[in-house]
């Protein structure tokens, strides 16, 4: 079970996943109305201090050509780049890095191309609001067609249901956000992040 923390905020955060040994670490950016908003800069900075065996990922909404060109050049190193919201067929052809494919329920109409374009890594299943910890039906997720891409579910998963969503579903991984927050202020909480990875690492 491959897990992956995303919105990281802090460089400090970085050596709780490097604590825990996750797989994936995910950084928000040119998306303000998200509080786990980065710019590259700080992108950079948390992604230097991260092991080499961490993935880093950066998550985009609909974004520019332009702004896949900054992530594939930044000194991140990006590993993967994953998209929500619209993307084009002429703009993915353009991607240098594995895309990482966000969907809900409402986009499995356009599963069969992401599934036979070879520019797609992977699928992240998440809720239909994106950050917002919301959970979703899982069993929806039976009916998404499973290949040989990596598949993430995403979506309202935090220490005390990662063990039930991933036993129902058997994805490949699992990615958490603000289900490893603190209650009270911004930021990833270590003690929620060391529960997310034990109750999930129950699940290999």
């Amino acid at each position: 079970m491959k897990i992956k923390i995303c919105g990281l905020t802090r460089v400090e955060e970085a050596a709780y996943l490097n604590q825990c040994q996750v797989d994936f670490a995910g950084f928000v950016l040119f998306y303000p109305k998200s509080k786990r908003n980065i710019t590259m800069e700080q992108a950079e900075k948390i992604a230097q201090a991260l092991d080499f065996a961490v993935k880093r990922v950066a998550v985009v909404v609909s974004p520019s050509l332009q702004q896949i060109r900054q992530i594939e050049a930044s000194a991140a190193r990006f590993d993967y780049i994953q998209v929500h919201g619209a993307l084009s067929g002429e703009l993915l052809e353009q991607f240098r890095l594995p895309v990482l494919r966000a969907f809900n329920v409402t986009d499995m109409g356009n599963y069969p191309f992401y599934h036979a374009s070879d520019k797609v890594a992977g699928y992240v299943f998440d809720a239909a609001e994106p950050g917002s910890g919301k959970t979703f039906d899982w069993s929806l997720v039976k009916q998404v067609p499973r290949d040989e891409k990596l598949f993430l579910l995403a979506g309202g998963l935090n220490p005390g249901n990662v063990r039930e969503a991933a036993g129902v579903l058997c994805p490949d991984g699992v990615d958490v956000s603000s289900g490893v927050e603190y209650d009270d202020k911004p930021g990833k909480d270590l003690e929620k992040v060391k529960s997310f990875v034990q109750n999930a690492g129950e699940m290999k």
